[in-house]
């Protein structure tokens, strides 16, 4: 062998530390601005190794809604997740757009297959947050978790401009309050003022919003929770009835969601627990990155936080 065949077929000590070390996929500086998302990426990693599911995550600041912008950003979501695997959607929102919220969950849902899809409540799911739990075959939830009322909201301005939330159904129930009053004392003037106030077409449309807020909660039902049985009826009446749920924001706990009235199928994790301390964790970290007008959407592989439209 000659001199020049020994030294082509020799590797010297810097070629085999080159061929151990594989280069880098991102430089230091980029991993160093982008450290705290891959920490929570390496937390999620760790989830799913622990309970075998596909874990992705919703997060939005309080001042954003869902809305139909999300179908683009869950596409991505699940853009690497099997078909037929299960999944754990960690889930925190105010609530938004029943429509938008039924499309989520059906992308969802559609995904998930044969699977078991579970939603995880770190905080609180809201609203129409709380339509696309219904999807789920289950619900997880701790102490801190709550869920929400589902009867439909407008948004007035009163008479300083200012936007405030109202329930359709607190409108729906004062027109019939006068309606039922001006029946029995035709003369009544104070009925007759009050009922000049309500526009008929207005009326039927918050009636139609609320059927609608029905017909969506109990199809998720259907399909999620009580796909194997179960009084999809009772549960959304329950939900709907303001008479019960005062406030829109009035809490619904994991106690109250799991009582046979409601009869959601509640999975309750102790808050000292492994698991719920793991969701809780990565839940902290994803709440401290997502400003009050921003939604985060993340998975093992995507990261995205995106200016949410606002309530």
């Amino acid at each position: 062998m000659s001199e020049q065949d020994s030294s082509d077929s020799v590797l010297g000590e810097e070629d085999v530390i080159e061929e151990a070390v594989p280069a880098p996929t991102k430089t230091p500086f980029f991993q160093a601005i982008h450290a705290d998302r891959y920490q929570r990426q390496a937390i999620i990693k760790a989830i799913q190794e622990g309970t075998g599911r596909k874990l992705l995550c919703y997060v939005s600041g309080v001042e954003c809604v869902v809305d139909r912008d999300d179908a683009v950003p869950f596409v991505d979501l699940l853009h690497n997740v099997e078909p037929n695997h299960d999944i754990d959607l960690l889930l925190h929102t105010v609530g938004g757009d029943i429509n938008a919220a039924e499309k989520l969950i059906a992308m969802v849902r559609d995904c998930v297959g044969s699977g078991l899809l579970r939603i995880v409540v770190p905080d609180f799911a809201k609203s129409a947050g709380t339509l696309m739990v219904l999807g789920a075959d289950r619900v997880v939830m701790s102490d801190m978790s709550e869920l929400g009322p589902i009867d439909p909201q407008i948004v007035l301005a009163d008479d300083k401009g200012n936007r405030l939330r109202h329930s359709i159904q607190a409108h729906l129930d004062a027109f019939e309050e006068h309606s039922g009053k001006l029946q029995s004392e035709p003369g009544n003037i104070v009925a007759q003022i009050m009922l000049g106030k309500f526009d008929p077409a207005v009326i039927q449309l918050f009636k139609a919003a609320k059927e609608r807020a029905r017909q969506i909660a109990e199809s998720l039902l259907r399909q999620g929770m009580f796909r194997e049985g179960g009084n999809w009826s009772q549960t959304a009446t329950a939900l709907l009835d303001t008479k019960r749920w005062q406030d829109h924001a009035q809490m619904i706990s994991w106690k109250d969601a799991k009582h046979e009235d409601i009869g959601l199928n509640v999975e309750y994790l102790p808050p000292k627990s492994r698991e719920w301390q793991q969701y809780w964790q990565l839940y902290c970290m994803q709440r401290l990155a997502v400003g009050n007008r921003q939604k985060l959407y993340e998975s093992d592989y995507a990261s995205l936080i995106i200016e949410g439209a606002v309530v």
